[in-house]
């Protein structure tokens, strides 16, 4: 039995509930699993608790969670704060369907935070949240078209599902009409003159929208001299610039990448943390593009002149409960600067394993996000005299690293006690101790090791 095979095996017979689960899943969920990632062979990780920077599965393995609810759980699982807000308000209800005092405590937060938040307008995700500010970028000024960068991940959604996985050209999803291609226009990150082009010669744009991390929170990295670049280029073409902070959002900092780089856009996105890890999202921005959602009493105008938005579950009760405890305490700065001093710790242990083994790769990432990349180009390795030499900011490159490779990369993890959140990465939270570091960093060796007798990976 091969390696690969071997590690299958044992990884199912480790997880014979979950099997059973997925078993039972495959007869009524349309694609067996919940959200396209969650999909793994030879079963999907089925989850019973979780409990700070831990979580178990029903088979009874723990992992230590680096997926944190896809990002979302800054405090880590079952935060003393975030279940307390929760459970207050479970007392008065769980749903209204009308407004409530604490949707207009959740908007007060963010607008205190965040320095693009001059009105607040609540939805249930972060898809909801980049198909709205798209809507309402068009609405205010007249235009059709959006400018996107490829790699960067904006939802699910017909506008924005295309272009952020290798090969950027090629259609992101069956069932998208053609024609929704023709108001996108999709071009490389990173070099403002041609971006500039784009804008001189495209008359028609109405906003570019990008992760203000770079693609994929931070996995194709930008620079901040780019992010100010690109301010200065769409306010001189009139072009709303919009920031996906789903999850750069209360991450990097208390008022998200744009307070972190001091670069201020015209409407934001945000979703996971802001609704402190239960279902939420908001989109954020000025208050002349944001008043386009206003009812002024003329019948004509509030049928035909403002941005249509509805939804049942805006501002959720118990949403917006969990978001006002995570906010306040996001205020203090103190999570953030917790989770970030543990993850610079995390990303040295393991750039010191890829170091001592001579891997051709290198450990990346901003504040509590952290990226693994591994360069299997025997080529570009030959070519390098240094690991970093291997450094590069392209895609296709940081996002098209063997399927295969990724796989077994997480299957090993997974198999001693680790999770991670898409691809080879992961966050962290202010729940996690300097004791997962190292029981990380050890699973991480033994996965390097392996993934070397595999011949997945090379050396310099």
């Amino acid at each position: 039995m091969s390696p690969t095979n071997q590690l299958v095996s044992e990884y199912a017979a480790r997880r014979p509930v979950s099997t059973n689960w997925y078993e039972r899943a495959q007869k009524v969920i349309a694609g067996g699993v919940g959200h396209d990632l969650r999909h793994f062979v030879p079963v999907p990780l089925y989850i019973q608790k979780g409990l700070g920077g831990r979580k178990w599965d029903v088979d009874g393995n723990e992992y230590i969670d680096f997926l944190l609810g896809n990002g979302a759980l800054l405090l880590g699982h079952a935060a003393p704060e975030i279940l307390a807000g929760i459970s207050d308000a479970l007392g008065r209800g769980t749903h209204f369907g009308n407004d409530h005092p604490l949707q207009v405590e959740w908007a007060e937060l963010i607008h205190q935070l965040v320095p693009s938040a001059e009105r607040v307008r609540f939805v249930n995700s972060g898809s909801e949240a980049t198909q709205l500010a798209i809507r309402v970028a068009r609405a205010f000024t007249g235009r059709n078209t959006l400018l996107r960068f490829e790699g960067h991940f904006h939802g699910w959604h017909d506008e924005v599902v295309h272009g952020f996985q290798p090969p950027f050209d090629a259609d992101g999803s069956l069932g998208v009409a053609p024609r929704v291609r023709d108001n996108v226009v999709a071009i490389r990150d990173g070099d403002l003159n041609l971006l500039e082009d784009v804008l001189s010669r495209t008359k028609d744009i109405a906003a570019v929208i990008l992760e203000p991390s770079g693609a994929s929170w931070g996995r194709v990295p930008i620079t901040q001299e780019f992010l100010h670049g690109l301010r200065e280029i769409t306010r001189r073409h009139n072009v709303l610039l919009i920031f996906d902070e789903v999850v750069t959002g209360f991450r990097f900092s208390p008022g998200g990448a744009q307070q972190l780089y001091n670069v201020i856009p015209d409407l934001s996105c945000f979703a996971k943390i802001v609704a402190g890890g239960m279902p939420g999202g908001a989109l954020v921005g000025r208050a002349d593009v944001m008043s386009l959602f206003e009812f002024t009493g003329d019948a004509k105008h509030d049928r035909h002149q403002r941005v249509n938005h509805q939804g049942t579950f805006n501002a959720l009760p118990l949403s917006a409960a969990a978001g006002v405890a995570l906010l306040r305490l996001v205020a203090t700065g103190q999570p953030i600067q917790q989770a970030n001093s543990l993850t610079e710790q995390l990303r040295v242990a393991w750039d010191q394993v890829l170091d001592q083994q001579n891997v051709a790769g290198y450990v990346y990432g901003t504040c509590s996000t952290f990226h693994v990349y591994f360069e299997t180009d025997p080529h570009r390795v030959q070519d390098a005299s240094t690991r970093h030499d291997l450094h590069t900011t392209d895609p296709d490159r940081l996002k098209g690293m063997p399927a295969g490779l990724i796989d077994s990369y997480t299957r090993h993890l997974r198999q001693r006690g680790v999770d991670i959140m898409s691809s080879t990465g992961g966050v962290l939270s202010a729940a996690h101790t300097e004791s997962d570091i190292q029981q990380a960093s050890v699973a991480f060796e033994e996965t390097i090791s392996a993934l070397l007798d595999e011949e997945l990976i090379v050396t310099m």
